[in-house]
């Protein structure tokens, strides 16, 4: 019998192929604070990114909801197993989107 250590998919286990940098604790606290932070100012204060009494575009809320769904995903350390999943809610994922749709959000 296999001592209780041994997986039974440790032949197909590769090495992890994501840079470490953005996966530190550090990293992940900043993409959480970020989309903590843009959450709550989307939620409490949505007259921020309003634009002479007119509502922001969907694509740039979407953009931005985006970013802070990754930005959640990598904050509480989630990584999918999925390797689309891993990149749609990825750190650089994330933080592009969250930095676009603020910018986007808030220069029309």
């Amino acid at each position: 019998m296999a001592p209780m250590t041994d997986s039974r998919d440790a032949d197909r286990r590769q090495d992890d192929p994501r840079p470490q940098l953005l996966y530190t604790g550090t990293a992940r606290l900043v993409s959480l604070l970020t989309a903590g932070a843009l959450s709550l100012v989307l939620t409490l204060y949505p007259q921020a990114v309003l634009q002479d009494g007119q509502a922001p575009g969907h694509a740039a809320l979407m953009l931005c909801m985006w970013g802070l769904a990754g930005g959640f995903v990598h904050g509480v350390g989630f990584v999918p197993r999925n390797p689309v999943l891993q990149v749609l809610l990825g750190p650089h994922a994330a933080w592009l989107l969250m930095l676009g749709g603020t910018f986007s959000l808030l220069h029309g």
